[in-house]
């Protein structure tokens, strides 16, 4: 009973912070990603290629499309850091509710988004060669599944160095752990050749910049409403249990 509330608050939370990253992304990554259609345009016209026939229209896209994307990943995403949180709960040292939801939600951030996007980072439309899609993905989804994995095994140590190290040094030495593992599988792992020298730098900074900004938002949103969920339910149960007392 209490695994499915905290799954349904946190599918609410997640569709609220989809709905705002779906605002931040319409504004700022469409422009970024319009300079890379662009440019995938001037270069079919360079070469006489016909252009791609779009079977959903570009208003569709920028819209409805992204707007359903944002809304579907949040869900997702709300729901699954609900699930870790329902683990984690009073797991986490002598933390209350809301303080245990931001730590899970920054911790799922720089495991499943942050260090992922360092390594790969997300590229706009004509920016990546045909010939290295695959790879590309399939090594950035090693990324995130490593890197998941390595942030669990940081804060399983952490709990087990608490006793003898205490809490800050526990985790202060975990947190290193984990950077300095995932920076050698980082350097391990090979580097992509994907853009075309001549596409333009300032529109691949730019979508980088608003890919990684609009998770940050999502993820942000995400733990400030959950955190609140959370820790009213908190509340509500102690003034139920202090009535019933």
């Amino acid at each position: 009973m209490i695994v499915r509330t905290l799954l349904v608050r946190g599918m609410v939370a997640g569709l609220i912070a989809g709905l705002v990253a779906f605002v931040v992304a319409r504004v700022v990554g469409e422009p970024a990603l319009d300079g890379g259609i662009a440019f995938e345009d001037a270069m079919n016209a360079a070469t006489h290629e016909p252009a791609h026939e779009e079977l959903v229209s570009r208003a569709v896209q920028a819209n409805v499309g992204l707007g359903v994307a944002y809304l579907v990943y949040g869900v997702a995403i709300g729901g699954i850091l609900a699930l870790v949180f329902a683990v984690a709960r009073g797991r986490l040292a002598p933390l209350g509710s809301r303080a245990t939801a931001v730590i899970v939600t920054l911790l799922g951030f720089v495991s499943a988004v942050l260090v992922p996007l360092v390594k790969y980072p997300a590229n706009p439309p004509a920016s990546t060669e045909d010939d290295t899609i695959g790879s590309r993905t399939g090594l950035f989804l090693l990324v995130v599944v490593v890197s998941i994995a390595l942030m669990v095994v940081a804060v399983v140590v952490s709990e087990r160095l608490t006793p003898r190290l205490g809490r800050w040094n526990a985790v202060v030495a975990a947190g290193l752990g984990y950077l300095i593992v995932v920076l050698v599988v980082g350097s391990l792992l090979p580097a992509v050749a994907e853009t075309p020298a001549d596409f333009p730098s300032t529109v691949l900074y730019d979508f980088r910049a608003a890919a990684l900004g609009t998770q940050a938002v999502l993820w942000g949103v995400y733990a400030l409403v959950f955190g609140t969920l959370v820790h009213e339910r908190q509340r509500t149960g102690r003034r139920e249990q202090t009535a019933v007392d």
